[in-house]
């Protein structure tokens, strides 16, 4: 179990830093981040 919420977790990272990584400086801008923000807001959300 631990096994699979871990693999989980770690999609949930990859998918997350593929998304913003994909985004214009512009467009992460108006979100409010940074792109060397990007990791550490992909670990908080995998982490949920």
């Amino acid at each position: 179990m631990n096994v699979a919420r871990s693999f989980n977790n770690w999609r949930k990272y990859r998918q997350t830093v593929s998304e913003l990584g994909r985004m214009s400086n512009r467009e992460l801008h108006d979100l409010g981040i940074a792109r060397g923000d990007i990791r550490s807001i992909a670990r908080a959300a995998s982490a949920r």
